[in-house]
């Protein structure tokens, strides 16, 4: 028994370096004519061009239907707006004419002052002698009548 393990492995290692030695043929290289053939080079233009008409068309339909984030009639208008805080604002809001000065926190908007639209110290004449007063002076005259009264 141990003979023929022992031939049986001679065999198997004289045969090892013949198989190791031959390799299978290979073809030699050749590079395409072209990177890309005619067909092909038509195919990705037009591929292309259809995603860029998609990209325009889904645009479009995005601008005709989408929804109004104000209202229909254009009833309500920001005029302007101050940051009082780090997260507190006041802003002048018109709505149908009216002007109304909101003040705006995390959690609660509250009306501070109503008045007719256009009615401000800024529409009135202002002569050389009369000092110019900013918003802020406003707005502290109006918290001021609000809280007195």
């Amino acid at each position: 028994m141990l003979k023929r393990f022992s031939m049986m492995c001679a065999l198997i290692l004289a045969s090892f370096p013949l198989h190791a030695q031959t390799e299978p043929q290979r073809p030699p290289y050749a590079p395409p004519s072209t990177l890309l053939p005619e067909g092909g080079m038509l195919q990705m233009m037009v591929g292309l061009l259809l995603v860029l008409a998609v990209i325009v068309a889904a645009a479009w339909l995005l601008k005709r239907f989408a929804l109004n984030h104000g209202t229909p009639n254009g009833n309500i208008k920001v005029i302007a707006g101050a940051a009082v805080g780090q997260r507190e604002r006041v802003v002048l809001v018109e709505v149908n004419g009216t002007w109304l000065v909101l003040g705006v926190a995390p959690g609660q908007v509250r009306t501070l002052h109503t008045m007719p639209k256009g009615h401000s110290e800024q529409h009135e004449e202002i002569t050389p002698s009369t000092p110019r007063r900013g918003f802020q002076d406003w707005l502290q005259q109006m918290t001021d009548k609000r809280n007195a009264g």
